[in-house]
């Protein structure tokens, strides 16, 4: 049996990355410099040589225009089993889905629990946090969010090792991303990047982080892109 892999992708940059605003459950499309960078990604992950079994994205428009470039550079359109999945939505930020950054996670969330930055609280206490100031009633509690999450990811895993291993390809959110890791090994990465790789290997019903927020495929996409403009 092949090893079971997960790359997990960060969805592209959007219109709400680049200003600067919480997307959560709300949506925007990615930007030309965000398509650019993910037919990188495609690119790089082409001149790899990686052979992916199946595709999955949460169903945000953004994952969903991201999966469509990845499939397409990747020459797997319509070759590989792809679905959408609802529990690898980002996390909802309730009333504040789409406000600025700064007001959430540098001016609310702080004052909330006295802090300096929102990077000294751990997930559960974030998405807590996140439930006792939405005044929506839609953000999800820690073990929902949770459970959420790793069901979602768990899920696919599971469903690729009974036919045989391989590797699945998954388009997914930062927060989203993050806190799987977390839920694996207790870290809590930082700041991955629009395009980033996230990779996990499932065994007999085991989890390990291989690494987090891997740029090295864009890096290849963008000499080879470079490369075809130059001439």
């Amino acid at each position: 049996m092949a090893k079971t892999r997960l790359y997990i992708v960060r969805h592209g940059k959007t219109m709400f990355n680049t200003i600067g605003r919480a997307q959560g459950w709300s949506d925007t499309p990615l930007t030309a410099v965000g398509e650019r960078g993910i037919r990188e990604l495609g690119i790089g992950l082409r001149k790899s040589g990686i052979q992916f079994a199946k595709a999955f994205s949460s169903d945000s428009g953004r994952t969903i225009q991201t999966m469509g470039i990845l499939l397409e550079e990747l020459g797997l359109t319509g070759l590989i089993p792809y679905r959408t999945d609802k529990r690898l939505r980002e996390w909802c930020f309730g009333s504040f889905d789409g406000a600025y950054d700064g007001e959430l996670f540098m001016g609310v969330m702080p004052r909330v629990f006295n802090v300096e930055h929102v990077h000294q609280l751990s997930y559960p206490e974030l998405a807590e946090g996140l439930v006792e100031v939405d005044t929506a009633g839609w953000a999800e509690s820690w073990e929902k969010l949770s459970n959420r999450i790793w069901t979602g990811f768990s899920d696919i895993a599971k469903e690729i090792e009974a036919s045989g291993g391989g590797n699945a390809l998954i388009a997914s959110h930062g927060m989203t991303i993050g806190t799987f890791v977390y839920l694996i090994d207790q870290t809590r990465p930082h700041g991955l990047d629009n395009g980033s790789v996230t990779v996990v290997e499932y065994k007999e019903g085991r989890f390990t982080v291989e690494y987090v927020g891997d740029m090295s495929y864009r890096t290849v996409g963008a000499k080879e892109l470079a490369e075809q403009s130059a001439k």
